[in-house]
Formats: structure tokens, C-alpha cells, sequence
């Protein structure tokens, strides 16, 4: 029997709105609201809670309900499930599992995850040359992870815990880097292909790919965006 897999980036974060896509704040002043606070407790916006109930009902529109949401375990995943889950009634919302699990958290921004572009120019003034130079697949944060690292920890989401849910209906909300590797998995992007594909059309907060996976749980569709 197939099944499901739908892959859906969280909401817009507050931590989205202040950094504008960019790996660092532009001041001080949209630093200062982030200063000690992990990337694991980073909240929706308003307008982010918002995308969450409209990402619910696109996702009831075309696939209907599911049987199992599971998120990264990082806060502006739960709360895009809580947002989201207002699209179905309350008896089929009941009806659907949820779980946590910290194999699909975002990948590790390291020390300079709440640095300003001109602290990270000061502390790490080789940096850029370095991202260059290596390519967004290979180069790594100081003290964070490469997607080639958080390559290694989807696949093993994919190899054990993703059997659990063979044969059913699954939702995966995450983060932009974790669903990149997701795709790079399940759509066996060559070696030579992935930092073209990485550096392509960018996934934006709440963009969704549905995959067809068999009673194994192996991916055998090209996914639906």
C-alpha cells in the first residue's frame, strides 16, 4: 500500500522577520531582542501564525487529513502544527498523532547564530572567502554543522524512523536546511548537482513537496511542490 509524505517548511519566526534571509542581523537594534535566546525557542510572528492557518487549509485541500504530524521538536515548529491543525475539525484533528523528533531540528548556526554582520566580519573576517570557496553543501558555520553533516542525520530519519509511519499518511514540519537534505535524499540529487540545486529557487516559509512512498517506506515518486 503507498503512503504520504508531505514536507512543509515552518512559518514565518521572529528570528526570520529580523535577520530578512540573510545569515546575520544588519544592526544592533535587530540583534538586541535575540541576544541569549536559543534558536530552538524562537517564536512565529503574527503574520507567521497567520501563514501556518492558511499553509492548513492548502494542505486539507489537497491531501486531506493525515494520520501523523511530526515536527522538529524547536518551538516555531510546534507552534505552525498548533496553527495549522485549525484547518480540520476538532473530531479529525483528535484523530491525528503527533510527535517530536530532534533528528529533524534545523541545522546548527553555531557562534554566530545571533552575531551582526559587522561582529561576524570582525570575529571571522575569513569567512565569506571560505562559504565561497567551499560551497554551500561542504562549508560550515564556526562551531555549527555543514548540510553535508545534517545530511547524515536526515538520512537517519530516513532509515529508522521513518519505517515506523510505512503505510500511512505523514507530515513533516522543519526547517529550511533539514528539508533541503530531505529533498537531496528522497530525490537522489547527484554529488555533482547539489550545490546548483542548493543555490536554485530558495524554499520559503510554509513551501510544502508531497512524495509517494511504498509499504517499505521507500521514496518512489518525484514530489509534487
Amino acid at each position: 500500500m503507498n503512503s504520504l509524505l508531505v514536507l512543509a517548511r515552518h512559518a514565518e519566526s521572529e528570528r526570520n522577520a529580523a535577520k530578512r534571509g540573510w545569515p546575520f542581523f544588519g544592526s544592533e537594534t535587530d540583534a538586541a531582542p535575540f541576544r541569549g535566546q536559543a534558536d530552538r525557542s524562537t517564536v512565529l510572528t503574527e503574520a507567521g501564525r497567520a501563514m501556518a492557518r492558511a499553509l492548513g487549509e492548502r494542505l486539507r485541500e489537497e491531501h486531506g487529513r493525515f494520520d501523523v504530524i511530526v515536527d522538529s521538536g524547536f518551538r516555531r515548529t510546534q507552534e505552525t502544527v498548533e496553527h495549522l491543525l485549525e484547518a480540520w475539525p476538532v473530531e479529525e484533528r483528535d484523530a491525528i498523532e503527533r510527535h517530536s523528533n530532534d533528528l529533524l531540528r534545523e541545522r546548527d548556526a553555531g557562534y554566530a547564530l545571533n552575531m551582526t554582520e559587522e561582529e561576524a566580519a570582525s570575529a571571522f573576517p575569513w569567512l565569506q572567502e571560505y562559504w565561497r570557496t567551499e560551497g554551500p553543501y561542504f562549508e560550515r558555520p564556526p562551531g555549527g554543522e555543514s548540510l553535508a553533516d545534517l545530511a547524515l542525520r536526515v538520512k537517519l530519519f530516513l532509515e529508522s524512523d521513518l519505517k515506523a509511519f510505512a503505510g500511512r499518511r505523514l507530515l513533516l514540519v522543519t526547517h529550511i536546511g533539514t528539508m533541503q537534505m530531505l529533498r537531496m535524499h528522497l530525490e537522489a540529487w547527484p554529488l555533482a548537482e547539489i550545490d546548483a540545486k542548493l543555490r536554485g529557487e530558495p524554499i520559503r516559509n510554509c513551501d510544502t513537496f508531497a512524495y509517494t512512498l511504498d509499504s517499505t517506506a521507500a521514496y518512489t515518486t518525484t514530489p509534487t511542490r
